[in-house]
């Protein structure tokens, strides 16, 4: 019988993660075709959203450590300077992407990401996986990637550039470095098992903030647009503020999902997430499901329910 304290943690894992950036998902779409003000604005500085972002995250993740008492055995912070700079570049790429491919596709071209994780952990961390665990992360994407083959005229319209090569190039290129960011943290947690959740959450995110704020500050112009643009158009700046702090209360449960029960369960959770993403864009827009849509559901669903009772089988084996 499964532990119920163990199937709590990972409901609470779950629906952190899925309230978290099921809102953010809506406004980072908002974000990237919205026009602001009478001239039809559009946001100059996606990728400056990743910098943002970590700011906020660094920062609560620093108030909370104030009520924890350092124990032996903690990572220090120079652990994380190296899984910080894929964590960095990553998620920019994919942010990026989204001035050339719609949301659905991103969503699509990232849906695959258990596969490079699984692929990074064999590689880095040694780590075998079943085959059975090869269907599941096969069938959850391809039932995302099935929901999100319909093209839209009025999608590409709203983009700011559309290049659907280059959108997806950035696409794999997130992919690729998310995988080694997951192997690397848990090589990291490996070395240091006393380390909490939320001081992975904190040195992971200063070391993004130091690299964020070197490119947007002194390499490239962005940073000043992004603050100068948040000062012209106030509701800009809310949902970039809404933004963020959905960023770090998913962060929080993210870390914790990694600490207590690995990358893959936690990408597993975070690859079904963005199904929903898609489930509830189409819903906002008022937008049927197709009969090939209603299948994806059924494959997505099916490799949940194939890998919550294989691992039901091992924890009774355990």
């Amino acid at each position: 019988m499964t532990d119920p304290r163990i199937a709590g943690q990972l409901a609470l894992c779950v629906a952190g993660i899925y309230a978290s950036y099921l809102t953010q998902g809506l406004v980072q779409e908002s974000l990237s075709v919205k026009k602001y003000g009478l001239l039809g604005d559009r946001f100059p500085a996606l990728t400056a959203l990743t910098g943002a972002q970590a700011i906020t995250c660094f920062v609560w993740a620093g108030l909370l450590l104030l009520f924890q008492a350092r124990q032996p055995g903690q990572a220090p912070l120079s652990a994380y300077w190296k899984p910080a700079i894929s964590n960095s570049i990553g998620p920019a790429c994919g942010y990026q992407a989204l001035r050339n491919i719609s949301y659905p596709a991103q969503v699509l071209a990232k849906s695959c990401k258990m596969i490079p994780v699984m692929v990074m952990g064999t590689i880095l961390g040694g780590k075998r996986y079943g085959s059975l665990e090869y269907v599941c992360a096969g069938l959850i994407a391809a039932g995302i990637s099935l929901f999100a083959t319909k093209s839209s005229k009025i999608a590409a319209n709203r983009l700011v550039a559309p290049n659907g090569p280059w959108g997806y190039f950035l696409c794999i290129a997130n992919l690729v470095l998310d995988g080694y960011t997951n192997a690397e943290q848990d090589e990291v947690q490996k070395r240091f098992r006393a380390t909490t959740p939320i001081q992975t959450m904190c040195f992971m995110n200063f070391w993004g903030a130091l690299y964020y704020g070197a490119y947007y500050f002194f390499v490239s112009s962005s940073g000043s647009q992004f603050i100068a643009f948040c000062g012209q158009h106030p509701s800009a700046a809310s949902d970039v503020l809404l933004f963020c702090l959905c960023g770090a209360i998913g962060q929080l449960f993210i870390f914790y999902t990694i600490r207590t029960f690995g990358s893959l369960v936690n990408t597993l959770i975070c690859t079904t997430r963005k199904f929903f993403n898609i489930l509830l864009s189409v819903l906002w827009h008022g937008s049927p499901l197709l009969p090939q849509q209603w299948v994806a559901v059924l494959l997505v669903f099916t490799g949940l329910l194939i890998n919550t009772a294989l691992k039901s089988r091992r924890s009774k084996l355990d």
